[in-house]
């Protein structure tokens, strides 16, 4: 009597490999961060428009969201042409104040007679309302562009001034030793201790000069503006306020608004870019 032996079954499934959980929190808290904005606008857009149409309220006073996009659409061309001009004035504006603040903040490090001798005067510029000073500045600069430049330049330049000064006299005084004792050139203390220090207060420092920036140029744009001369969205709001053409208004705000939330939303990720991998407050914790 012979015993048959069961053959197992070769075309059997291989069993799936077990998927971290971490992996699965990283994937639901990605999805969430897009999914619970995009419904909470939707919603507060929702509510917005029917308050508007319940209590028929005119649209010179609040215009429905359903206005403002048809706006949008109609009055594409000459909103766009002004949010060139201030994405344009923005961008230059922070990058000069990158350029001027971490040059001096770098100046300021190094010696600390030329920090006391001239931080009073950065001092100074960050305090004064920009709003005050910019009739004086459009007085005495002829270029309209350049003098609005100067204006959004001011006010972006002190957090990136102040805070890279800050960032470079951080460094571990231990690893200072260190490399004092190995006589590590300037150029090595520069790159390897005092840059890597610096850069958290600088990402931190970007993402507010980010919307300086854009403050310190819808300021200058309506101080322009005032002055009769025609700028970026600012000059919009002025110039619809004046004809009381409203949902013209909201439509401008709205494209300030999502300016500023774009050059956030830039900075973040450019911050999480740079400090990602290395640095304790952009690395991703487990719960």
């Amino acid at each position: 009597m012979s015993i048959s032996t069961i053959e197992p079954e070769t075309d059997a499934k291989p069993a799936r490999p077990a998927v971290d959980p971490r992996v699965l929190h990283e994937r639901r808290e990605r999805r969430l961060r897009i999914i619970l904005p995009i419904l909470a606008l939707t919603l507060a857009i929702g509510v917005w428009e029917f308050l508007v149409w319940y209590n028929e309220v005119p649209h010179y006073l609040i215009p429905a969201p359903s206005l403002i996009a048809k706006t949008l659409v109609t009055d594409w061309a000459t909103l766009m042409q002004s949010a060139a001009f201030t994405v344009k004035l923005t961008l230059l504006s922070l990058a000069l104040a990158i350029i001027g603040g971490v040059s001096l903040g770098m100046i300021f490090a190094l010696s600390r007679p030329i920090e006391m001798s001239l931080f009073p005067f950065a001092v100074i510029l960050q305090v004064t309302p920009v709003i005050a000073i910019a009739p004086l500045i459009l007085i005495y600069v002829s270029n309209t562009f350049a003098a609005l430049l100067i204006c959004a330049w001011i006010v972006a330049f002190f957090p990136i001034l102040s805070n890279t000064a800050i960032g470079l006299r951080s460094a571990d005084h231990n690893l200072r030793d260190l490399f004092r004792l190995y006589q590590a050139t300037p150029w090595q203390r520069l790159k390897h201790l005092l840059i890597p220090s610096a850069l958290p207060y600088f990402m931190a420092a970007l993402k507010i000069a980010g919307g300086l920036s854009l403050i310190g140029a819808v300021v200058a744009e309506f101080v322009a503006g005032t002055a009769g001369q025609n700028t970026g969205l600012a000059s919009r709001i002025l110039e619809s306020s004046f004809r009381n053409e409203i949902p013209r208004m909201f439509a401008a705000l709205f494209l300030v608004s999502l300016l500023g939330v774009v050059i956030f939303l830039i900075t973040s990720w450019l911050s999480r870019a740079v400090l990602g991998h290395w640095h304790e407050s952009e690395i991703k914790r487990e719960g």
